[in-house]
């Protein structure tokens, strides 16, 4: 069962490396980042949030639209025409809170009403806040929110843009590491194949005993073992790196099998950059922090309107009016002091209850984004601090790895050279090897590690677009 096992091992091996060398593209990771940026839905989506974001602010802009109203009004009673009234009036509102109107009425009949001119009268007014709305009102307020929603949702875009990248570079680096392992394996196995030939042929002349060929096969044994569970994390990897792969018209796909990892791209030559400017520039640079930052002006603005509504209503309304269709002749004191109507309304709650509560409310909205700001501020430069120490503990470990490898690897030499000698024994070579591959993984290990550490650093700062 277990050669069986061996030779199924060794023949999906060697088919796998036929269908890569038969022809292979490399897939850099540069490439790679660029089809995300351009096919992934995720991507799109962050496209789409600000995207919604701009149709708000046209909503918001719909308020302050001119519109045009008919009023028309007619009763007639037992054959007697009581009144008829026609209204046709344009009004025009503007960001200063002030609304602009102006119309044509006709009013005619037996009995109409007596606060209407009779006959055809035409009419320019305005309608102004003095006190509640005077400074914002909702339409002001939701027009001033949408324009920073812009800029907020271009920071939730960044914002999604980071986590993406990130999550792709890690993924990809991922892959290197796992192709890496299993064509390591790969050559373990055949140099383990060539020693068993070897050893087979002197067991053969009489220079080595049966347990020599037991050791050397058990070694190859060993390696098919690891080169199986690489091949598994492989195949995984390739998985994992296909969720990020999607074609031009969002359809996705699966990383085609000739497709390989830039290799010679994985190391730990990436330098680590000082983190001190990075830090003190948080609250300016990044997305996160940048988009607290706009929730503090839209709450800012709640916090205005909702103070207006401590104060009274206080609307006035004037009106020059004109006999027929816009006959204003001679527009001076006389006329003005002639030719006018005016009113005014007040409304005022007794206890401002709903008000108070309101802008008590906000208040405390500020307030307790003001604080979750400060937390997010100091959790991002302690990630970014804690991503640096691992970064450099690790490369750290990787300079040790490195030495360790080539000690191994010098020990390793030796010990074949007493093997020929016939002062050694194929346990101690076995050993020595395992100790070398095993160095090899962690430094593989290592160097993935790394390389997310530095990633983290620009992530954690935000700085993936």
């Amino acid at each position: 069962m277990k050669k069986v096992t061996g030779v199924f091992c060794f023949i999906l091996f060697v088919a796998c490396i036929n269908n890569v060398t038969a022809q292979t593209h490399v897939l850099t990771v540069d490439s790679f980042i660029k089809i995300i940026r351009s096919n992934h839905p995720a991507v799109k989506q962050a496209t789409v949030i600000t995207q919604q974001a701009a149709a708000n602010l046209l909503a918001s802009r719909g308020a302050f639209d001119p519109a045009l109203s008919i009023e028309k009004n007619k009763k007639t009673f037992t054959g007697v025409d009581y009144y008829k009234y026609n209204n046709a009036e344009l009004k025009i509102p503007t960001i200063a809170g002030i609304e602009l109107k102006t119309g044509i009425e006709r009013s005619t009949g037996l009995f109409p009403d007596p606060q209407l001119s009779k006959g055809v009268a035409s009419y320019a007014g305005i309608e102004l806040p003095l006190l509640k709305g005077l400074l914002l009102d909702k339409r002001r307020a939701a027009l001033q929110q949408a324009k920073i929603m812009i800029n907020r949702s271009e920071q939730e875009k960044a914002t999604l843009l980071n986590d993406i990248f990130f999550d792709a570079y890690k993924t990809y680096w991922e892959w290197v590491a796992s192709f890496k392992l299993y064509n390591i394996y790969g050559d373990y196995v055949a140099m383990a194949k060539k020693r068993m030939r070897l050893v087979k042929i002197t067991y053969e002349q009489g220079d080595r005993s049966p347990a020599d060929t037991t050791e050397a096969y058990t070694q190859i044994q060993n390696y098919e073992l690891l080169q199986a569970d690489a091949l598994m994390k492989l195949n995984n990897s390739r998985f994992g790196l296909s969720q990020y792969l999607w074609a031009e018209n969002t359809v996705p796909y699966l990383l085609p099998q000739n497709n390989i990892p830039d290799t010679l791209a994985f190391s730990n030559n990436f330098l680590l950059h000082p983190i001190d400017t990075m830090a003190e520039n948080i609250a300016l640079n990044h997305p996160e922090i940048k988009s607290y930052n706009f929730k503090l002006l839209e709450l800012n603005i709640d916090r205005k309107l909702y103070f207006q509504n401590l104060l009274p209503a206080f609307n006035i309304q004037a009106n020059i009016l004109s006999k027929e269709y816009y006959q204003f002749k001679g527009l001076n004191n006389s006329y003005l002091t002639n030719n006018y109507k005016f009113g005014f309304t007040l409304k005022t709650p007794f206890l401002f209850r709903e008000a108070r509560g309101n802008y008590r409310g906000v208040k405390l909205k500020i307030q307790q984004t003001s604080f979750l700001l400060q937390e997010k501020i100091w959790a991002i430069q302690n990630k970014i601090s804690a991503y640096y120490n691992e970064a450099k503990q690790v490369q750290l470990q990787i300079n040790i790895t490195n030495a360790m490898f080539d000690n191994y690897f010098y020990l390793l030499r030796i010990e074949e050279l007493k093997f020929a000698q016939g002062e050694s024994s194929l346990f101690i070579i076995n050993s020595r090897e395992n100790k070398l591959l095993e160095t090899k993984q962690k430094q593989i290990e290592l160097t993935l590690k790394y390389l997310k550490a530095v990633y983290g650093i620009t992530w954690a700062g935000g700085q993936f677009r």
